[in-house]
């Protein structure tokens, strides 16, 4: 852990969201977090591009710390380079292209068109059938950014999280149990890519059950302040007509879904605490703050979500660093004192819809709260 010991510096946790080539926002965040020296970093939670990110900072700053130089420095050019290569894929063959857009979640170009019908079929084909040596760009990209030893080795605590495909539950791997596959796992889009085994069970997409995991930061993590780095918009204007905004939408919705179930828990317990109702002694207040991309990112439509143009990455760096920047000026001062964001505000909630609250059931919840804390009453 890198502790705050440096009057006016204070350490915080980092929940990094999923979303592609968008991934290159938190990328620029994360660049002006570490370069600021009032921020000091514990644990790192990220699903998907999220993850890859995660790994490729833990691993730049333990390698880093363990050469005697600066571990925000290290950090900082490992970022750097991951997206360095990502922007370099571009000028690769068409081979190489079109694998870079399935990593993403894409398609191939000959599935791109506005035909349904193509699409649908598409959509059909199993990947055990389409990809049967069950190829994956990825993996070869985590053998030469990462060093997972390093990782498990040094100072920051990492975890990435992975959809068990049996039960539909989160898996959290960290520690010696994080590595490629992990990694590939969190990342894995079911109908693009083969589940990944780890240990004989199978893996897909951290995003369908946390994207990200917010849990493993409060229970294992020292820092009661937890920065969420988000992505994919929770509200849109107007209602999506076409097939591609419906579809895109529903993907929203469903990789956002996770993340709002942790927040009203978080919310939940916060409001317990200070009601002095909870006397749990392993539970404390959450500061909760969030940056995300907010309006800028619908400058870059879903579909480019697939593309790795350098300008594009480099822009949305640029937008990254801007939003934490700001963030900094404004709400700096809040660490180590305050949440800043409104959870409520997040949902169409009972006081926004003018309807009467109903008072809450303590028989219901404190059982679901017993398991939730992994106590058995």
């Amino acid at each position: 852990m890198e502790l705050a010991t440096r009057p006016g510096m204070h350490t915080l946790n980092l929940a990094l969201q999923g979303g592609g080539s968008h991934g290159a926002f938190t990328w620029g965040v994360l660049d002006a977090l570490l370069d600021d020296g009032r921020i000091g970093l514990e644990g790192l939670s990220g699903t998907s591009a999220g993850a890859l990110n995660a790994v490729v900072l833990a691993s730049g700053y333990a390698r880093a710390a363990a050469a005697g130089r600066d571990p925000r420095e290290g950090a900082r050019e490992a970022l750097a380079r991951l997206w360095d290569q990502v922007g370099a894929w571009d000028a690769l063959g068409a081979w190489q292209r079109q694998w870079t857009r399935l990593l993403w979640g894409g398609m191939a170009p000959e599935f791109a068109s506005g035909d349904w019908l193509v699409r649908a079929a598409h959509q059909a084909v199993s990947p055990y059938h389409a990809n049967p040596l069950g190829l994956n760009p990825l993996r070869d990209l985590l053998h030469e950014q990462v060093d997972f030893a390093a990782i498990a080795r040094g100072p920051l605590k990492v975890f990435v999280s992975a959809t068990h495909v049996a039960t539909g539950r989160a898996v959290i791997f960290t520690g010696q149990q994080l590595h490629a596959d992990a990694v590939m796992a969190s990342a894995c889009l079911p109908m693009l890519f083969q589940a990944v085994e780890i240990d004989g069970q199978a893996y897909w997409d951290g995003g369908y059950c946390a994207n990200p995991a917010l849990t493993p930061l409060i229970r294992q993590c020292g820092s009661a302040d937890l920065m969420l780095v988000q992505i994919n918009p929770l509200e849109v204007d107007g209602t999506p007509k076409t097939s591609a905004e419906i579809l895109n939408r529903i993907n929203e919705l469903t990789f956002n879904a996770s993340l709002l179930t942790q927040m009203r828990t978080i919310e939940f317990i916060n409001a317990l605490i200070v009601r002095g109702e909870l006397r749990d002694t392993t539970c404390k207040l959450v500061r909760m703050h969030r940056i995300d991309a907010g309006e800028a990112i619908r400058t870059y439509p879903s579909s480019t979500r697939t593309s790795t143009d350098a300008a594009m990455l480099r822009a949305l760096f640029g937008m990254g660093q801007a939003a934490a920047r700001q963030w900094l000026a404004r709400h700096a001062d809040a660490l180590g004192q305050r949440g800043t964001i409104d959870i409520r505000s997040d949902d169409l909630d009972d006081a926004r819809l003018a309807v009467p609250r109903a008072a809450p059931d303590r028989s219901l919840w404190r059982p679901w709260l017993a398991r939730l804390l992994g106590r058995r009453r």
